[in-house]
Order: structure tokens, then sequence, then C-alpha cells
């Protein structure tokens, strides 16, 4: 992990750097790509639909060209205001995209209104756009041969990948990374991500809750680390994790605490297999009455909301 952010050029050797975007709708698989891609855990995946909610970051240099993967919450229509602010974040790095990655599940046939939807977001963007037609591995025929149509009707080259099984990846990576613009690296070859490792920590926790918890529990808590001290052993990383309604945080601790006590196993260890050290995970459930539908209550977890943005659209 870095926060650095200065250009670093290999001595002797022309080198392509640049942001990709990962875009989609909900649950076409571009979390389960970024991993694929950097061959780390670095966005939650769950089975349940809209589970990214905030960008994430992935790195990956090979040869002379360092791609930085930017996974990014669903295209969708948003309907309150954590929506707007996970649309808007898909939207902010189509601005800042040298190349964009539209990732589409290949196993659903296209609709009207996805297709409108998708061709809305990406005019936001004059980046070279790729499409990566996922999920091939479950995908039937006619369904992968209408996303082709549609991709190659707009001029955009198709890619049959499976960010499951890899199928068709490393050919996906050469083709993106021939669009990157020449220029010095912007991290350390070495890097996978450029979040801090706390952002990652609370995630998975996050990640943990929506295996453990049905219905609307999941889409109702948010994770952030309040405590981190790498300098103890065992790690001591302190996560509040907040829900809407005291009922709520009834559900998640549990009778006698037994529920979260298995949330912090489970999320414990995944946060050592991340860190390869060993943690103390401190749990606190505390509520905030309707945190995803307050401005100032999602400010203040950090997300950012477009101020002119009134309709939720695309």
């Amino acid at each position: 992990m870095s926060d650095r952010t200065e250009t670093l050029e290999p001595e002797g050797r022309t080198t392509r750097a640049g942001y990709v975007a990962l875009v989609g709708r909900p649950n076409a698989g571009k979390s389960t790509l970024l991993n694929r891609l950097v061959g780390e855990h670095l966005s939650i995946v769950t089975p349940r639909a809209q589970t990214t909610w905030q960008r994430v970051t992935g790195i990956l240099t090979r040869g002379n060209s360092q791609l930085i993967f930017l996974d990014t919450p669903g295209i969708l229509r948003a309907r309150d205001l954590l929506q707007r602010a996970m649309l808007g974040a898909a939207l902010e790095a189509l601005h800042e995209a040298d190349v964009v990655l539209l990732v589409v599940d290949a196993g659903r046939p296209p609709k009207a209104e996805d297709r409108e939807r998708l061709e809305r977001a990406l005019s936001e963007t004059r980046a070279p756009v790729h499409v990566a037609l996922n999920k091939v591995d479950v995908a039937d025929a006619e369904s992968l041969e209408r996303w082709a149509g549609w991709a190659g009707a707009e001029g955009r080259t198709p890619h049959r990948v499976s960010a499951l099984d890899g199928h068709g990846v490393e050919d996906l990576l050469t083709a993106v990374a021939g669009d990157l613009p020449e220029g010095p690296f912007l991290y350390p070859e070495d890097d996978i991500a450029s979040d801090p490792v706390r952002f990652f920590a609370a995630e998975l926790v996050r990640e943990t809750v929506f295996e453990q918890y049905a219905e609307e529990i999941p889409y109702s808590v948010f994770c952030v680390v309040q405590e981190f001290r790498e300098t103890q052993d065992p790690v001591y990383i302190h996560v509040d994790v907040y829900v809407e309604r005291p009922s709520q945080k009834a559900i998640l601790v549990g009778r006698g605490g037994g529920a979260i006590r298995e949330l912090g196993q489970a999320a414990r260890a995944k946060i050592e297999h991340f860190l390869g050290r060993r943690v103390y995970l401190d749990l606190w459930v505390k509520p905030l009455k309707s945190w995803r539908k307050n401005r100032a209550r999602l400010g203040s977890l950090g997300f950012r909301i477009p101020e002119d943005d009134e309709t939720g659209r695309p």
C-alpha cells in the first residue's frame, strides 16, 4: 500500500501508466474482475448486488505498463442520497479515466433500458472504451452474441472473459495496457493499492456482514475504523459498525452477544490474512439514525454527494 503519487520512470525504458475505470451495472462482476486483475482481494465480493459503495483503487505493474484500476459502484438510477453518492463516484471515475473498462454480465441478455443507461454514463468520458463480456463461463451463446453485437455496433471491441476463472483476462490486460498513455509510473512497482489499510479492514468487516445477515441489515450497515494500532502485537483495530435503527443493532449483536462474536471471528480471520499478522478486532455497533438519507451524516462517513444532481440519473 502506498499514498505516494510521485512519478517513477524506470531508467532506460519507455513506460505507460494511467487510470482504468471499471464501470457497469450492479452485479456485473466488476469487483471480482478487479481482484482477478490485481491478484489480491481488494474489493468486497458477495452474491448480492450493490455491495461496492465507494471507489476502490488497485494497482498492477507488469512489464512497461502500470494500470491503476478504479473499481466503482454500479451504474444505477439513484433512489436515495447514498445511491446518489455511489453514482457520483462512478461518474467521477469516468471523468478521471485514461481508459474505460465497461463490464457487463454476459449471462443476462441486454435490455434496452440497461444499454441506454450505460450509454448515458459513457457519454461522460472521451477515453478509449473496452467492453468486458464477463461471466462467459455461465453465459449462453445467444446472450453473448447480443452483447458482442451491441459493443461492435458502438465501435468497441468486446473481450470475452470470466473474472471467476480467469478466462480471457490476459488478453484483456494486453489490450487495455496498449491504450494507456506513455508516461512514468505513478506508484512504486510493488504497490497493489493506494487506499489506506484501514479502509480495507473496514470493508472486510462490511463484507462479512453481507455474508452473515439477511434482508435489509447489510444495506443499513457501514463500517469505519476508528483506531488502528499497527505497532502492537496483535494489531489492535477498533471498528464502529453503524446501523440506522436500534432494532438493527439488536439483530447484529444477537442474544448474549453471540452474533457479534461470530461476525468478529470471521472478519478477523479475513483481516489477518490480508495483513499477514495477528489482529485484535474490537467491534462497536452504533445506531446513526437514517444515515443513508442524511447528507451531513453521509459526509461524516466519507461519502460525497453531487450538489448539482437532483435527478439521480443516469
